[in-house]
């Protein structure tokens, strides 16, 4: 499906997955200074980089979808 078909709706929905997803990217930054366990912390360290993928993914999709306007 080409990105510049999605029904505002839908392109509400990823936008608010986004917020969402920054707001988890947010805590778990702040944590890994708290975090004192190694483990926890490259499990952090680990959601942080994946949540920045993920937000570039979504962001991609948001910019590709308003072009599409």
């Amino acid at each position: 499906m080409d990105q510049s078909t999605y029904a505002l709706h839908e392109t509400l929905e990823v936008h608010e997955i986004a917020a969402f997803k920054t707001v988890c990217l947010t805590k778990s930054k702040t944590m890994q200074l708290l975090i004192s366990d190694p483990e926890l912390k490259q499990i952090l360290k680990d959601d942080v980089q994946l949540s920045t993928r993920q937000l570039q993914e979504l962001g991609g999709l948001l910019s590709n979808t308003q072009q599409g306007r």
